[in-house]
């Protein structure tokens, strides 16, 4: 026997001897389940092609010679034969085609049951029972239902205390830090803090208006102090740079304009959620949207963080 034949036999049985070990000795084994058994079957006839497949083309390739007709189109003096496609290739390719087109259709149609499509479904189902159950918490309740929340889903980055765990991520104690203000200022933001698209320009459209040039390194440094720093000293020189650039759309007292730019004094419920909703990007890197929260829970973890730095 051909030594090709040989190692294609011995290849085909040990691949198929090891699809059975996988499956057929393993606890509950197919179990008579349709997908189980579709997706076996598959297993073994792309073993059996594949094999067949190499061992004709390796075998070809090894007794033919090139031959046939050069079509006239050529690429870099390459030629290209016109030879029809080879029998078994068609044969595969429209089997392939009636086999998908029958599993999509009778075998496992897409508009079937679904695992995914029930949990999702039991999933809006409860966040529509725990809203309405919910819905009249306020004040310190509310706190605790976040504090709850904040321990099951933030405390892996932010900390149990939610002091960032050494700048893992942002300090929720204070509102903002002072390499969060720089990185805003020089590079702007579009993190739909306010719940919509209103971006801050970058540095290059920062002009002072009380020197009339675009602000500098050192304004940059002093305004982040200030800010980072609760906006205590209202003498300095960083009050000064914020009220001739940044109180425009701030306002004068850095707690922000509806529809123009956030409240960068104090965390709000209402800020805390856009960022749970729409995730951020800053000086230490970028977090996530938290989708799996619902309405509920997102505000109360914006309540407890609003209540952190008070």
């Amino acid at each position: 026997m051909n030594k090709l034949y040989l190692w294609g036999i011995i290849i085909t049985a040990a691949m198929l001897g090891f699809t059975y070990l996988s499956v057929g000795t393993s606890k509950g084994g197919l179990n008579g389940d349709i997908v189980n058994t579709l997706a076996v079957t598959g297993a073994v006839v792309l073993v059996i092609i594949t094999v067949f497949v190499v061992i004709k083309y390796v075998r070809q390739m090894q007794t033919d010679t090139a031959d046939g007709e050069l079509a006239e189109e050529s690429w870099d003096n390459i030629g290209e034969y016109k030879n029809p496609v080879p029998f078994g290739w068609a044969v595969m390719f429209l089997g392939t085609m009636i086999w998908g087109m029958w599993y999509w259709v009778l075998g496992y149609p897409v508009n079937a049951y679904s695992q995914i499509g029930e949990y999702n479904e039991d999933v809006a189902t409860h966040d529509a029972k725990f809203n309405a159950q919910y819905a009249s918490i306020t004040g310190d309740r509310l706190v605790e239902m976040g504090e709850s929340v904040f321990l099951a889903e933030c405390k892996v980055c932010h900390g149990l205390a939610a002091d960032g765990i050494d700048g893992q991520a942002a300090n929720l104690n204070v509102r903002i830090q002072d390499k969060s203000v720089k990185y805003v200022v020089e590079h702007g933001s579009n993190n739909h803090i306010l719940g919509s698209e209103m971006p801050m320009p970058d540095r290059n459209g920062l002009f002072n208006a009380n020197t009339g040039a675009l602000i500098s390194d050192s304004e940059i440094d002093e305004v982040a102090k200030f800010v980072s720093g609760g906006f205590k000293d209202e003498k300095s020189a960083g009050a000064k740079v914020f009220a001739g650039v940044c109180s425009s759309c701030h306002g004068m007292d850095g707690r922000g304009m509806e529809y123009v730019a956030p409240n960068i004094r104090e965390f709000t419920p209402t800020l805390v959620t856009n960022v749970l909703n729409h995730g951020k990007k800053g000086a230490i890197g970028t977090m996530p949207a938290f989708d799996r929260l619902n309405a509920k829970q997102k505000e109360a973890v914006g309540a407890y963080i609003t209540s952190l730095s008070k």
